[in-house]
């Protein structure tokens, strides 16, 4: 049973007006072209200039579409973002982020293939540099060790000149000295005077070597036995001679090791200056800290972690028509109550989601289907009271996006109630509910907050926007109260839109995560930001909140998305695309210094969406799989190498929109199943195989 949004005469209408745009795409986009005037821009940080963008055809005519212009993130910010319909935009750009840029621009089409590019350089000259100091610098060393030292540049812009040579330099060389990485070595007792200069600036600072009173050194750990990717603490203890403790003598910790399999393979670990060891392969270790000539070790035997099983299909939905994108399962309500659904949305078609009943999980059934004027329903979600669910909408023939409600009380009718497009033309690309409110992410901008507690009339209540230059947003989720957004190379941004009450019953939970410690501030009307996360690289792309049941560590874990060897005909000629990316786990102890401490990676691979139920986590590696990992313990490292991969599952159909190619969206654990949602060949329910009854069998 299919059901739309609107009559069938305004389908008949969209349906021409998209078979128009697309034969006018086809027709033209060869000859559409970009001007720029000026064709080339130089521009000092914090200065603005205008420049005149027009969409050309080769007949030198304006063409009056629309269009996106933007500059790199943090680099460069445009006003307007979107042109109006006359082909021509004059748009202000500002500078902020010294550099070689672009200014882009891009036309808007339903098909990602179809879009015209036009790029003018944007030149940023770096301003002079102004100072340099050192971070925190030894005041005192002992004679005999080695202290690293780092610092800081800034130039007149105020910036971080992360890329600037220091040199450093000791004026008494014979006292102590640099290596050629910022590590001073004192050899004598004495007072020192050492230099940190970039071009034609110095900053000094004055060091006393006192007399070292060690005379041995222990080293000690919890266990003697370990799994790779279990961490174990390492305590030094530097010694006088009498045997009495000296606590502020820096150690250095290093270690080798022999790996116990293959012949002349590599063993593989990493410890840190603080003494956490943990290792990747198994086999023997030494450990070892050494200070002032003086070293104790110790050894450590590790074995394979050995949680790997199988997975294996239960049960499949194929979709083999369109692409399929995100996907929610839920627990039926009132006269379903004891049945389970779930929803499924589709990518660069017709606006279409899908409804399952997955109570038979080996017996999917497709049970109803809502088409609404969109080209891509990107994501799914459904109530906590499992009667509402919300669809996001992108491409739409009017161009007025946003989101769709729907009445899921009885999934086998499904009943639209309500749009809403209120200033979400753009297109909304993801949406979380929680508690009668819509999160929905508006033209990678920013989230607006929608009340929902009566569906067929939605209000907006806030809006939610950084304020760094060329900021975006591609997702949110929101846990108690903390929303928790994906926003590329801003990180994760937490924000507060009504952390939970300080009562008895939400005690635990708040003394377990730091930043409901700190919450307080916001509401739905006013979200309030309390923390954030940077990513360097500009690719987060998905955030997920864990508390490690096994550790009680609070944690975010940030996943990022890239696609280096992009393809944009890689669909049409039935291929997928081949995207990388990884998931980052941000220890939250301290909320103003988040700080990374583990990495799971897939290196042949791309990361999507992800779940963590339990200390288990749930990925959508796209054409990876999927991939469940055991994030239990405390966390260090590379835990993809650590053999911390419990099982992985490839969606393969011969049937799919590309057939017998794997390219997972995302998970969802539910019920002792995994169900996850595959882009080429629709929905999927997976189970552990039991590890005795395979062996007995």
């Amino acid at each position: 049973m299919t059901k739309h949004i609107t009559s069938i005469l305004f389908l008949i209408f969209s349906c021409n007006l998209f078979a128009q745009e697309e034969a006018s795409e086809e027709s033209e986009k060869d000859s559409l072209y970009f001007t720029f005037e000026p064709e080339e821009l130089t521009i000092e940080v914090g200065d603005s200039a205008r420049v005149r963008i027009t969409l050309m055809n080769d007949n030198g005519a304006i063409v009056e579409n629309p269009f996106y212009i933007y500059g790199r993130r943090r680099a460069l910010t445009t006003y307007p973002r979107l042109s109006d319909s006359s082909g021509v935009a004059v748009v202000k750009v500002k500078a902020f982020r010294p550099g070689s840029h672009e200014l882009n621009a891009r036309t808007i089409t339903r098909k990602r293939e179809d879009r015209v590019r036009g790029t003018m350089p944007v030149e940023i000259p770096y301003p002079p540099l102004k100072s340099v100091t050192f971070v925190d610098p030894a005041e005192t060393i002992y004679e005999g060790t080695t202290v690293s030292f780092k610092t800081t540049v800034y130039d007149e812009a105020g910036l971080e000149r992360k890329n600037a040579v220091v040199t450093l330099k000791s004026r008494e060389p014979r006292v102590a000295d640099f290596d050629p990485h910022g590590n001073l070595s004192a050899k004598l007792m004495g007072r020192i005077t050492v230099e940190a200069s970039v071009e034609n600036i110095t900053a000094t600072h004055n060091i006393r070597i006192i007399s070292n009173p060690v005379r041995g050194m222990s080293l000690s750990s919890p266990a003697e036995d370990a799994r790779t990717g279990d961490v174990i603490h390492f305590t030094a203890t530097p010694l006088t001679r009498s045997g009495k403790a000296v606590p502020d003598v820096p150690v250095k910790f290093s270690w080798t090791g022999v790996a116990d399999y293959g012949i002349g393979l590599p063993a593989n670990a990493q410890v840190t200056q603080t003494g956490k060891f943990v290792a990747e392969t198994a086999g023997i270790f030494t450990v070892r800290a050494t200070t002032g000539g003086y070293t104790a070790s110790k050894i450590i035997k590790v074995v394979p972690r050995d949680v790997r099983t199988e997975m294996e299909l239960v049960g499949h939905g194929l979709v083999s028509s369109v692409a399929t994108s995100d996907l929610w399962v839920w627990p039926g309500v009132g006269q379903h109550a004891g049945k389970d659904f779930a929803v499924t949305g589709t990518w660069g078609a017709n606006g279409e989601a899908y409804f399952w009943d997955v109570t038979d999980p080996s017996n999917i059934v497709s049970i109803d289907t809502i088409t609404v004027d969109a080209r891509t329903v990107n994501d799914v979600k459904v109530s906590e009271d499992g009667k509402v669910c919300v669809i996001s909408r992108e491409g739409a023939s009017n161009r007025k996006n946003g989101i769709v409600i729907l009445d899921v009380s009885d999934p086998y009718n499904v009943e639209i109630l309500s749009e809403y497009n209120d200033d979400l033309t753009g297109g909304v690309h993801n949406v979380f509910v929680y508690q009668n409110h819509v999160f929905a992410v508006n033209n990678g901008r920013k989230f607006d907050i929608i009340n929902i507690e009566n569906p067929r009339e939605p209000e907006r209540v806030s809006v939610f926007e950084l304020k760094t230059p060329g900021h975006s947003i591609h997702d949110v989720w929101v846990v108690d109260g903390i929303a928790y957004t994906s926003n590329w190379t801003d990180g994760v941004q937490m924000v507060d839109v009504g952390g939970l009450p300080f009562i008895e019953r939400n005690l635990p939970m708040i003394q377990s995560n730091p930043l409901l410690q700190i919450a307080g501030k916001g509401n739905f009307k006013n979200p309030v930001s309390i923390s954030y996360k940077e990513d360097q690289t500009g690719r987060n792309h998905a955030a997920f909140p864990f508390l490690s049941e096994s550790t009680g560590k609070f944690f975010v874990i940030m996943g990022d998305e890239w696609f280096p060897f992009r393809d944009s005909n890689a669909e049409s000629m039935g291929r997928v695309s081949n995207p990388r990316g990884g998931f980052h786990f941000i220890d939250m102890t301290d909320t103003h210094n988040p700080e990374e401490v583990a990495l799971y990676q897939v290196p042949e691979a791309g990361s999507h969406n992800l779940w963590v139920q339990g200390d288990t986590l749930y990925t959508a590696y796209y054409q990876g799989g999927l991939r469940v990992v055991d994030i239990s313990g405390e966390l260090l490292g590379d835990i993809y190498k650590q053999g911390r991969e419990i099982a992985f599952f490839h969606g393969y159909s011969p049937d799919g929109y590309i057939p017998n190619a794997p390219n997972a969206w995302g998970p969802q654990p539910y019920k002792g199943l995994v169900y996850f949602s595959d882009m080429n060949s629709g929905l999927y329910a997976v189970k552990f195989v039991d590890k005795e009854k395979k062996e007995t069998d």
